[in-house]
């Protein structure tokens, strides 16, 4: 890969990462929020009951720093004026109404980053949430975090990948609840007391994804002996390179989610479905991704090639191997993936040795993508049950089922007097087991996926931009 970016460190906008996290108010809001989180309940609320459980007067003087903290931060971050004063009455209500099940529904509604996404921008954000991937309980959080932006990727969302509602970001510092494998900031998360009828943003942690991505890559290179291309090398080995990288591939997926011929909703929200049904969804959205990623390339973009590799080595080493077992859909689509590559002979496991065939591997990817599209298509036309088995038999194409699975001996076995949604019970929580391969690739992965829990990258307060590619 040619020397595509160039790094310098960037005009902070009147405030840079180390003024927020150095600064004595954000030390005193972490404090604050970590004295209120053991309290918490699962739901968000307090029971003065408990055991251990603080006095209301403790409860509401700890709630009330979070709030003056928070009021103190807008000189810091004006452009948040609107949501801190939002945000800190919903935390003294909280206290004022005594404790009960959180609602931040105004200041989640006051606050906005999608609606500038200057490159650089500080935030900070406290809200009672679960983390995906991370902590399940509805925890008070803050978060300090910076936007990224720059030029390049505004011009393709400009002109090619409209998604107003995307944010990418990039960590600060935080507290516990993100401490985990969580690197996403969603509104869905929040506590409200009914969610609006839409939401205007969503946030990537790229960092987060960059880094992680790198650690388990380089390791599982090592260990299967795959010979990487130089620019493949340098993405492994670059954090800054790999977090503009992970910003144009998750641009694109997120934009997928709501394009293509979609016979269901494209969330899949509030919608009880097999796991497989989500594990394609997600795939789909990247093979999506790769196939524009190969167009960027052949245009000559420079952040074509990265992408491609991106989402190839993510998908056959870290979402396989990731996670528990029980209704893993990410790590059945990357299953899919290398079976499907496997079987067209654009990936050989020979001599306990990788071998990629960097030239068909593309072609066979975008491949995949087709079928899956294909089944999209045709399922416009199909009732739903029809669907699911439609899906499934592509799975079960590339992916052997478990031998007890009811759904692999098709639709005779199953009590079809039921709705849809209750036949979802007799899905297996691992309906389609790992391969040999992918058992041995766990067992020697294992640590090091454990060791990427918390993860960030490295190189805040830099902004790296695209150089130009004649010169490049």
């Amino acid at each position: 890969m040619a020397d595509i970016l160039s790094s310098r460190t960037a005009p902070a906008h009147g405030i840079s990462g180390e003024d927020v996290i150095g600064h004595p108010v954000w030390t005193e809001l972490k404090e604050a929020v970590e004295t209120v989180r053991p309290w918490q309940l699962k739901d968000g609320s307090i029971d003065f009951e408990a055991e251990d459980a603080p006095s209301r007067t403790d409860a509401a003087q700890a709630v009330d720093r979070v709030a003056a903290a928070v009021d103190r931060l807008t000189a810091l971050l004006p452009h948040d004026a609107a949501y801190h004063h939002a945000l800190a009455a919903d935390l003294r209500r909280w206290a004022d109404e005594g404790f009960g099940v959180p609602d931040f529904l105004d200041s989640l509604l006051a606050f906005r980053p999608a609606a500038d996404r200057t490159d650089g921008r500080r935030h900070v954000v406290v809200f009672p949430m679960y983390t995906q991937n991370g902590n399940p309980d509805r925890n008070l959080e803050a978060v300090a975090l910076r936007v990224m932006w720059p030029e390049w990727i505004a011009e393709l969302e400009r002109t090619r990948y409209d998604n107003p509602q995307f944010v990418p970001i990039v960590f600060e510092d935080f507290t516990p609840g993100y401490d985990t494998d969580s690197a996403v900031l969603f509104p869905e998360t929040v506590a409200v007391r009914k969610p609006p009828a839409s939401w205007s943003w969503g946030a990537i942690f790229c960092d987060r994804e960059a880094a992680r991505f790198r650690v388990v890559t380089e390791a599982a290179v090592d260990i299967l002996g795959l010979d990487l291309p130089p620019e493949a090398a340098r993405l492994v080995s670059d954090q800054a390179l790999a977090q503009q990288t992970y910003m144009l591939w998750d641009m694109i997926h997120d934009r997928t989610h709501s394009h293509g011929d979609l016979p269901f909703d494209p969330f899949m929200i509030k919608q009880r479905a097999p796991f497989w049904m989500y594990g394609l969804e997600e795939l789909r959205c990247d093979l999506t991704s790769f196939r524009a990623a190969v167009e960027l390339q052949a245009e000559g973009h420079p952040m074509g090639l990265g992408v491609q590799y991106a989402i190839l080595f993510d998908r056959l080493f870290r979402f396989p191997v990731t996670g528990a077992r029980v209704r893993n859909y990410d790590g059945l689509g990357g299953q899919l993936l290398f079976s499907y590559l496997h079987k067209h002979d654009a990936v050989r496991w020979t001599d306990n040795t990788l071998h990629i065939d960097w030239e068909r591997a593309p072609q066979v990817t975008n491949q995949l993508c087709e079928e899956i599209e294909t089944l999209y298509r045709d399922g416009i036309d199909r009732p739903k049950l029809v669907h699911w088995f439609a899906a499934y038999d592509l799975v079960a194409s590339y992916l052997s089922p478990h031998p007890g699975s009811v759904w692999a001996k098709g639709p005779d076995a199953l009590d079809l007097s039921l709705p849809p949604r209750k036949l979802v019970d007799d899905v297996l929580a691992d309906e389609f087991p790992l391969s040999m391969f992918y058992e041995a690739l766990s067992r020697k992965l294992r640590d090091t996926i454990a060791s990427t829990k918390g993860i960030t990258g490295s190189g805040a307060g830099f902004k790296f931009e695209i150089a130009d590619t004649q010169q490049a």
